[in-house]
């Protein structure tokens, strides 16, 4: 055999089976003593192993001799093994008993994943130690915290309002009325009212009623109306906390109270202490104040109607004042509807819940009349108007509530130049005079609104406003941030600025030159972009009507701006795309949700409705050579604790290329000189601006501008009392058979302009290079319009193809001017603002298009600010 094949020799002690049971023996004794113990010397004899030995020859302590021969081993195994399951070693597995842990986790009698499983024994302490602890700090809590006191809340400060110079221009709030009324006071039919509507178990909840919140929610998800998650008890602890904090800690302060007070206190206290702490809008804190604001009574001598109707304004005096609040969906006449809404739920509510009968609820089925806010009464003039827009910037950058805001003890900086707003007051007050006679003229001059805003180019800063009448004389529309007026012609620059940027589909994505030319007849067939006609809802091509039948042929854009000719700018809004008109509009500052959402002819010619604020801020972004800034109206609120942070000056954003804005100059000035505007030529400086008419002559515009001030002015009819404030027309109003923008609302901004600007230098506007290609629209008819041509009353069913030998005029010498002769003096040609289409001949839609889902905003829709035709959505002014 081979020497590597050769078995290797086994060591003494009797090889692998010796070593085996060796390492058997060695097991036993590691798992019994929990020690290792040295295994033998393989070079000793058979179960022979080395210790060290004491001086009387027995080895250390701990150790055993070594086993005499296999037999030995074996029972030495076993006994081992037998340790092993009698005594387990520490962490050992199944079946083993605990050790003496005081909290046996993880499991030490436990194998694997079983050992995190924690017993039952652990599990019950556990939660019974967390609850004693939680009681026990529940007590604590419970004993540390205060309970609110109605008359700390009696007291409000004033909000005091100053003018741009620093003079004080107003102060509102403070304490009016503050009366704490004791429970006996408060009438049994306002406490039932309360409690249906906001908290059914107030009675016998104990603070907190969890039953209430889950209903809530339930409905809530539903979409039903509901009482409120919070108990009364809840609301009035809310009530001591004026701040906008929302942290945990605060929610947990608020419960600790309600649950001490739902223990503790007493029912009556906490129910006067509600009522007397409260709003209820205007700002009134408490249910005295609140009775005086709404029906000019004392809370005693309300009925079971006006218990109801303050009742439902504690579900929030933004969305439920018939007044209007802060929001798009604000508006007075949207409040007015949840008002009704609520206010008869309300009293069906408490029949419900058995506090009324049903013999008593029918007696109450008219909405119970609420008197004029008393506050604003006693802001004069504009006061009250730049007030409520200070108040809402306010609002929309602070992140306050409006009751902590009415609680008072702010100082408010506003942008409003007290000797531009007189200005614009004066100038107002003047052509009011001198144009309506109410009294002599009461079908056409009564209802007739103005309204008109001032903004700073360079800033956007809003320096002046007429809002209306004054609330002082029951006028509460903010006309200066109204919605639901159509701005007419004064829309058609946006559709050259967008033509300018973007170009048209002839233009190879090159921009439009204002020298290109487009037919300007009346009742032109307007074309797609692909040149196919557009359908009328009759089915046949549309026809664009403009305000009289003259035959212009092609007219340059430059020309059909200053004549506010129709047809050539709804054709060129088609040709560019109405999304690149709406986002040149809002780049300027025009608010997406006051345009007309439709596709059609009539968006072109404005029946968008933005604001006066509005107009005059996008205007400014065309002074200032295609930079915009959004308006803003204060520079800094400052508390006893120091300024508030957000009040900086908005940041200057890139509209438009500068060329693009500089040529818009350019032609609006042209409007000035020769155009429908030339009323402004007075002004004695440059000035660049247009005017705009609506269908039926229901709104008229000027909006224009000089390199230092923009400003927008609109003249309109409509009742301010109406539920609807319906639009009307305004033909025949001073004596004049049509009103346009180029008559009374040009007279009044170049009379305040002149003031406005007096002292300041006469500045140029910036030079306007060459812009863009010249890209004619669709060919037509060339002859220019003579002198001669004269204004028929009616448009010609079908346009000819010819000028007409028989369509002249010999013009008429001008007659010497009067104070009230409006269509008087240099004849800049009419302002064609009108959006009426024909639809193959006969009559168009009222708008101009087909528009199945948007109906021009002749009614309804107009109302204060906070609407969506507003200065920033209705909450940003």
């Amino acid at each position: 055999m081979s020497e590597h094949r050769r078995k290797p020799p086994q060591p003494q002690g009797g090889g692998r089976a010796a070593n085996r049971r060796a390492a058997q023996q060695g097991s036993g004794r590691r798992a019994a003593t929990g020690r290792d113990v040295p295994t033998g010397s393989p070079s000793g004899p058979y179960g022979q192993q080395s210790y060290g030995q004491d001086p009387y020859g027995r080895p250390p302590h701990g150790q055993e001799p070594a086993y005499g021969g296999r037999a030995e081993a074996r029972r030495a195994a076993q006994r081992g093994s037998g340790s092993r399951r009698r005594a387990p070693e520490q962490g050992a597995g199944r079946g083993r008993t605990p050790d003496k842990r005081f909290i046996n986790y993880p499991r030490s009698d436990k194998d694997g994943w079983k050992r995190f499983v924690p017993s039952w024994k652990l599990v019950g302490g556990t939660a019974l130690g967390f609850f004693a602890a939680m009681t026990a700090a529940t007590g604590i809590a419970l004993a540390m915290v205060g309970t609110p006191n109605a008359n700390d809340m009696a007291i409000a400060e004033n909000n005091v309002y100053y003018w741009a110079d620093g003079t004080q221009m107003a102060a509102v709030g403070g304490e009016r009325n503050r009366q704490i009324l004791p429970y006996e006071k408060i009438p049994k039919e306002m406490r039932d009212a309360v409690i249906a509507a906001e908290n059914e178990s107030f009675d016998t909840d104990h603070g907190v009623d969890p039953m209430g919140i889950a209903r809530a929610v339930w409905n809530m998800a539903k979409g039903g109306s509901t009482q409120g998650g919070s108990t009364i008890t809840q609301q009035y602890v809310k009530n001591t906390f004026l701040d906008a904090d929302q942290t945990l800690t605060r929610k947990a302060h608020e419960l600790l109270i309600s649950v001490k007070l739902g223990y503790t206190g007493d029912k009556n206290d906490v129910m006067a202490g509600y009522l007397n702490t409260a709003y209820f809008g205007r700002g009134a804190y408490g249910l005295q104040a609140a009775a005086q604001a709404y029906f000019k009574k004392n809370a005693e001598q309300l009925d079971p109607s006006e218990c109801a109707f303050l009742a439902q304004m504690l579900k929030g005096p933004n969305l439920y004042n018939p007044d209007g609040g802060i929001g798009a969906a604000a508006t007075p006449k949207a409040n007015t509807d949840r008002a009704k809404r609520r206010w008869a739920w309300v009293l069906d509510r408490e029949v419900e819940v058995g506090r009324m009968t049903q013999e008593e609820r029918n007696k109450y089925r008219s909405f119970p009349k609420i008197q004029p806010p008393a506050e604003a009464l006693s802001l004069r003039g504009q006061t009250g108007y730049l007030v409520e827009i200070a108040k809402q910037y306010v609002l929309k950058k602070s992140g306050m509530t409006i009751n902590q805001l009415d609680h008072g003890g702010y100082q408010i900086h506003t942008t409003f130049d007290k000797r531009k707003v007189d200005a614009l007051a004066k100038a107002v007050d003047q052509t009011r005079e001198e144009f309506l006679d109410e009294k002599e003229r009461p079908e056409t001059d009564k209802y007739v609104q103005f309204g008109a805003a001032s903004v700073d180019p360079k800033s956007g800063a809003i320096v002046a406003i007429y809002g209306g009448a004054g609330m002082d004389k029951k006028h509460f529309t903010n006309n200066a941030n109204t919605s639901g007026v159509p701005v007419g012609s004064t829309w058609k620059p946006y559709v050259l600025a967008a033509a300018m940027e973007y170009g048209t589909q002839n233009t190879d994505g090159e921009g439009l030159s204002p020298e290109s030319k487009y037919n300007g007849n009346d009742l032109i067939v307007i074309k797609n972009r692909d040149g196919d006609p557009v359908m009328g809802s009759n089915g046949r091509p549309f026809r664009q009507k403009n305000e009289s039948p003259t035959r212009y042929g092609m007219v340059t854009l430059d020309e059909a701006m200053q004549k506010s000719i129709n047809t050539p700018f709804v054709q060129l809004g088609f040709d560019v795309g109405h999304s690149k008109v709406r986002e040149v509009a809002e780049s300027t500052g025009i608010l997406e949700e006051s345009m007309n959402p439709n596709n059609d002819a009539s968006f072109m010619l404005g029946t968008s409705t933005p604001s006066a604020i509005r107009m005059a801020d996008s205007y400014a972004t065309f002074a200032a050579s295609g930079t915009h800034h959004e308006p803003y109206s204060v520079t800094k609120v400052e508390t006893k604790d120091g300024p508030l942070e957000g009040f900086e000056k908005p940041a200057a954003k890139r509209a438009m290329d500068n060329s693009v804005a500089d040529n818009i100059t350019k032609v609006l000035e042209n409007v000035v000189k020769q155009g429908t505007g030339t009323k402004v030529k007075k002004l004695g400086r440059p000035a660049a601006g247009k005017t705009g008419t609506t269908d039926k002559n229901k709104s008229a515009w000027f909006v224009g501008y000089t390199p230092q001030l923009s400003t927008a002015v609109t003249l309109f009819r409509t009742d301010p009392t109406s539920e609807d404030k319906e639009l009307m027309s305004m033909n025949g109003t001073g004596g004049v058979s049509s009103i346009h923008g180029g008559d009374i609302p040009a007279e009044i901004w170049t009379t305040y302009m002149k003031a406005a600007l007096k002292g300041q230098p006469e500045l140029d506007f910036p030079e306007a290079e060459d812009i863009g290609v010249e890209a004619d629209g669709d060919g037509g008819p060339t002859p220019s319009p003579t002198p001669s041509m004269t204004v028929s009353e009616s448009p010609s069913p079908e346009p000819s193809e010819s000028p007409s030998p028989t369509a002249t005029r010999t013009r008429k010498p001008k007659p010497t001017c009067g104070p009230r002769d409006w269509n008087c003096g240099e004849d800049g040609g009419t302002d064609s603002g009108t959006t009426e289409g024909n639809d193959g001949g006969g009559d168009g839609d009222p708008s101009g298009f087909p528009s199945p889902t948007y109906s021009k905003p002749t009614s309804g829709g107009r109302s204060g600010g906070g609407n969506s035709g507003g200065l920033l959505g209705g909450t940003d002014n």
